[in-house]
């Protein structure tokens, strides 16, 4: 079972959440908390593999919690919801190694993939996320585009096929499926990629994919 702490003010949501993980029979929520400093005491307490918690939470804000969550539980994955399409913070918290976004209006289905992906240690981004994120580009960081289609130059077209796959928010076995190859390997090419985009997880690497744009 992947035990799950769910973390948000709003009492209906936390109870909303709660139903739909623990539909999908491989999910228990073993705690929940109203704010940020109760969520990092309540993972810590109740050994949660997943932590989901809100950005806008009263004490300790959702981002504060995952980076406490980090450092006294570096095991922990955490998952991170938002209500806004224009989240200011999305950006920087997946930038600093949060396992994955998801918009509080996003699908069960969506958000039980999100917190399965985190536990298996990939990363998941929703695609309404992703998009605000391509949002936030302006014309003045063309320079970045450069760069990161700079970087991802460097990677052999095997690898570049699997790095955007996994960019569509493919997990392995999916990528594996669709490139004939076993889930063992797909894993091998995504760790090779990471280390030579320099990226520490698979949202950073998507984002990249984002940032260089289309592909001749």
């Amino acid at each position: 079972m992947i035990r799950v702490l769910v973390a948000d003010d709003e009492p209906l949501i936390t109870a909303g959440i709660r139903t739909v993980l623990e539909s999908a029979g491989d999910i228990e929520v073993v705690a929940e908390a109203a704010d940020g400093r109760a969520a990092v005491e309540g993972a810590i307490r109740h050994r949660a593999d997943v932590a989901l918690v809100d950005i806008n939470m009263p004490v300790l804000d959702g981002l504060g919690a995952a980076q406490e969550l980090r450092r006294r539980m570096p095991g922990l994955r955490t998952v991170v919801l938002t209500a806004f399409g224009a989240e200011p913070n999305v950006l920087r918290a997946v930038q600093n190694g949060v396992a994955g976004f998801v918009l509080k209006n996003c699908t069960p289905d969506e958000l039980i993939r999100a917190v399965r992906a985190a536990h298996r240690g990939d990363a998941y981004l929703s695609p309404a996320v992703a998009r605000t994120v391509l949002d936030m580009v302006t014309p003045g960081e063309a320079l970045r585009r450069r760069e990161a289609a700079d970087r991802l130059s460097a990677l052999a077209p095997r690898e570049s096929e699997v790095v955007g796959l996994l960019a569509e928010g493919l997990s392995n076995a999916e990528i594996g499926r669709r490139m004939n190859m076993s889930e063992t390997t797909i894993k091998t090419y995504v760790s090779r990629i990471l280390a030579k985009l320099g990226c520490s997880n698979r949202v950073q690497a998507a984002l990249l994919v984002r940032d260089a744009g289309p592909r001749g």
